[in-house]
């Protein structure tokens, strides 16, 4: 492709007006928004008028009169939208790893619940590791295994009579490889298990659509894909049939069925209201709900599908030029588009991290994972054809002038 090939694709991108929803400083590339997205122009006007009037100004009435108490349910039912769940089914709260464990503890109670022996967490080795470190940590309380599988396809024969609960990402966070959710929800089920899906990697990314792929449970991320910022609120979705069944094991009082009585006993919340815990961190949440509302403003233009189409083909375009142009890189996302999410991955046993920073240094943004991993994402709301091209060229101009071998770019920083 030629650069005035990928200038004329953003001509003819309906997409592109939605690029002006969001602060970009002028001549950076930015491909890292799964990890952070970025800042839309309504955020800080909103959030400003949480500090300076709703708090501020009307002080504690705020939670009256401005709906503060019911963020949790009001951005959870946005959400849902881009995710395949019904309204009143999705809540925000906290952080994904609290999440996890709550909707993960109360998955090990409802399968045990059924049949004792069920004491095996399946998962995949290379989930991302917070997800691991929370099954480990449950499974030690508990009394139960974690198996994992070393490859997506060896986990459908990890699943037997011993199988509680599949827990996986549901787009890897170090290839972008998509797992077939509804398949692998399937084989959880027909193995008498339930399936545990983290969405942080796929939420705002594509298409998702819990209720019809066969999910029980679902946590999320707010500050990727999202929008939300750095540290935004996740959320988490448990299935109608699922939510009243058992308690969530941090039964905070905003979980309660009527915190505000204040009485000593607690006495969970009806459906996914329980999954609540603590109080609704209200300017987060201020920011998260702008985040999500340039998700949504894409609906008039396709929605989510218009957007899948357009990170296929942003990804296609990023990793056959890079394929071409820096032969040394070993390309690990999927080149099948029906298994990969909205990043692409290259390695290299040695330059990996030098070379993510000398590009950061020209403008260019992605992020490097351990232990050989250039990673790469991209957010159709405001990634562009000529972004893609260009970060190509970038790449291609760091290995070859050799410009990674700079000491500056082989100090390792805290945040990779």
């Amino acid at each position: 492709m030629t650069r005035d090939e990928a200038l004329a694709l953003d001509a003819a991108d309906a997409l592109a007006p939605l690029r002006e929803r969001f602060e970009l400083p002028p001549g950076l590339i930015y491909l890292d928004g799964n990890s952070l997205g970025v800042l839309p122009k309504a955020t800080a006007a909103r959030v400003q008028q949480v500090v300076r009037d709703e708090w501020g100004h009307d002080l504690i009435r705020s939670w009256n009169s401005a709906g503060w108490i019911d963020l949790p349910q009001r951005i959870g039912d946005k959400i849902a939208r881009l995710v395949g769940a019904g309204a009143g089914e999705l809540v925000v709260a906290d952080s994904t790893s609290v999440n996890l464990f709550k909707v993960l503890s109360a998955a090990l109670a409802i399968a045990r619940a059924d049949d004792a022996q069920r004491r095996v967490i399946v998962s995949e080795r290379s989930n991302f590791p917070t997800d691991l470190y929370i099954a480990e940590s449950l499974a030690a309380q508990q009394g139960c295994t974690l198996r994992l599988a070393d490859t997506p396809e060896q986990i459908p024969a990890l699943l037997g009579s011993d199988t509680a609960v599949l827990m996986l990402t549901q787009v890897n966070y170090r290839t972008g490889r998509l797992h077939d959710m509804a398949a692998l929800s399937r084989a959880a089920h027909e193995a008498g298990a339930l399936a545990v899906w983290d969405l942080a990697h796929s939420a705002g990314a594509l298409p998702v659509d819990l209720a019809r792929d066969g999910a029980d449970m679902a946590v999320g991320c707010g500050y990727k894909y999202l929008n939300g910022g750095p540290g935004a609120p996740a959320f988490v979705w448990v299935h109608p049939r699922h939510a009243d069944r058992f308690w969530q094991p941090l039964a905070g009082w905003m979980g309660h069925a009527a915190p505000f009585e204040f009485t000593p006993g607690y006495r969970p919340a009806p459906g996914i209201a329980r999954y609540l815990c603590g109080t609704p961190p209200v300017l987060s949440m201020a920011a998260l709900e702008c985040g999500v509302d340039t998700l949504l403003a894409a609906e008039p233009f396709g929605g989510m599908a218009a957007l899948r189409a357009k990170s296929l083909a942003l990804t296609r375009l990023f990793a056959d030029e890079v394929s071409t142009r820096c032969p040394e890189l070993a390309l690990v996302s999927p080149t099948d588009d029906a298994r990969r999410g909205s990043q692409v991955c290259f390695a290299h046993a040695e330059l990996g991290y030098p070379v993510v920073q000398a590009l950061i240094a020209r403008g260019v943004i992605g992020d490097f994972r351990a232990p050989d991993v250039l990673r790469f994402g991209f957010t159709p709301l405001y990634t562009r054809f000529v972004d893609a091209f260009d970060a190509a060229v970038h790449l291609q101009q760091v290995l070859d002038s050799g410009e990674w071998r700079r000491p500056e770019f082989n100090r390792r920083h805290a945040v990779t």
